[in-house]
């Protein structure tokens, strides 16, 4: 049977293959014409809904440019990045922590990680704002004695809100980063006599950054759209300037489209940004494949006489 097979094989000759002048009939996909077409009638339905709707246009002109937007814009960008600088000192700080050997501090990160991953953002924020029903002063010895709602302004509220519950997620994103740098690179480290904190710092770091940075560049984005919940604590950001011009002149949809296109503007600025870098730490990272290759090639090579 086999033989018989091979002989079959064998007998194909350059005569019995298809020559240059034999028509190529390209294959047809009629559902990829169809499905495009109903995508551009879903388009222009949408877009014939916006254009002969109850919009003002010339009124999401007027106030694209406005100064109490662009204010309010201001306060956004603003609460995004301290939230964020504080989720990512949160979510390293806890990262950490998780796979520290102490116990106490295993448990203690995983209980703000099952807290604050746990609970809705809306309702932390809430919380944070009406803090000073549970503390009413915030006293430190030598350093601080005030009323806790002078201390937690909606602005301390919102970073506060945003950034804790930020740090909750990032910290199962930097254990999961830390975890995923070869152990071998950390044997290599300590063979060099560095301590594990000096470890920790130049070789493991560096690396869970270039792994999240992703995830760093999606948590920008979303923090972003985030600080919007901050308008339910009468924080001036944008939402909550657009709230309360269309409270006074009624052109509700017009202000909100005055915010989407500032949000719209926001995270394209972001993603581009962070298009750059992760090709810029890409860059950087299989330029590094060799080093660290070497680095636990030296470490593991066979020590000589005269290094013993």
């Amino acid at each position: 049977m086999h033989h018989s097979h091979s002989s079959s094989t064998s007998a194909l000759s350059l005569a019995d293959l298809p020559g240059p002048d034999v028509a190529i009939r390209p294959l047809h996909h009629p559902w990829q014409w169809i499905s495009g077409g109903l995508v551009i009638l879903l388009l222009a339905v949408i877009g014939r809904a916006f254009a002969v709707g109850q919009i003002q246009w010339t009124v999401v002109g007027e106030f694209l440019t406005a100064g109490v937007i662009i204010t309010g814009f201001g306060w956004t960008l603003l609460i995004s990045a301290c939230a964020l600088v504080l989720g990512v000192f949160l979510g390293f700080a806890f990262g950490i922590m998780r796979l520290s050997e102490n116990p106490i501090l295993r448990f203690a990160a995983w209980l703000y990680v099952w807290v604050f991953r746990g609970t809705p953002v809306l309702l932390q924020l809430l919380i944070w704002f009406n803090i000073a029903l549970v503390l009413p002063r915030l006293y430190i010895p030598g350093l601080i004695d005030a009323r806790m709602v002078d201390v937690v302004t909606p602005f301390v509220a919102a970073v506060l809100g945003l950034g804790v519950n930020e740090g909750s997620y990032l910290t199962e994103v930097v254990r999961g980063g830390i975890s995923s740098v070869d152990k071998g690179q950390k044997e290599a480290a300590h063979t060099l006599g560095m301590t594990p904190g000096q470890t920790m710092r130049r070789i493991i770091l560096p690396q869970t950054l270039r792994l999240i940075l992703p995830v760093l560049g999606n948590s920008a984005i979303g923090m972003l759209k985030f600080s919007s919940l901050a308008a339910t604590i009468a924080m001036g950001e944008m939402l909550n300037a657009a709230q309360r011009i269309y409270f006074i002149n009624g052109a509700v949809i017009e202000l909100l489209f005055v915010c989407a296109v500032w949000y719209l503007a926001g995270t394209t600025v972001l993603s581009i940004g962070q298009y750059y870098l992760e090709r810029h730490f890409g860059r950087d990272a299989a330029a590094a494949t060799g080093e660290r290759r070497w680095f636990k090639g030296w470490a593991r090579r066979p020590v000589a006489s005269g290094e013993a």
